[in-house]
């Protein structure tokens, strides 16, 4: 891997876990990317979510999904965060993908808790 990939992602995983602090991960940041293997996430603090992040032009969105399923310890979902480069004048949201049925387990439980809060 080319130098500079390796500091864009590096930038991409810095900008990741600084937006989950935003919102309340106070323990997010980046992972152990040199341990390898089991549950190594490129960001971790997000109890439950194996994240990969990927921060390329072209992603090669079926191989970057396999890859976090094959890293993800098997009681966390695997989610592959994405960017591509924007202009300072136009940026470009990141995306989060995850299989459909993960993200509908994820939908019932906020629709769950939601419903449980109501009746508090």
């Amino acid at each position: 891997m080319a130098l500079n990939s390796r500091h864009k992602g590096k930038r991409g995983e810095l900008e990741i876990a600084a937006i989950l602090k935003e919102h309340g991960f106070d323990d997010a940041r980046r992972g152990q990317q040199y341990a390898g293997g089991g549950d190594s996430p490129d960001v971790v603090g997000v109890p439950g979510v194996h994240l990969e992040v990927k921060r390329v032009e072209a992603l090669a969105l079926y191989p970057a999904y396999f890859q976090a399923c094959r890293d993800a310890a098997p009681e966390n979902t695997p989610v592959v965060v994405h960017r591509k480069n924007g202009t300072p004048k136009h940026p470009l949201p990141w995306l989060a993908i995850l299989s459909l049925d993960d993200y509908l387990l994820m939908v019932r439980e906020l629709i769950a808790a939601r419903e449980f809060q109501e009746l508090l």
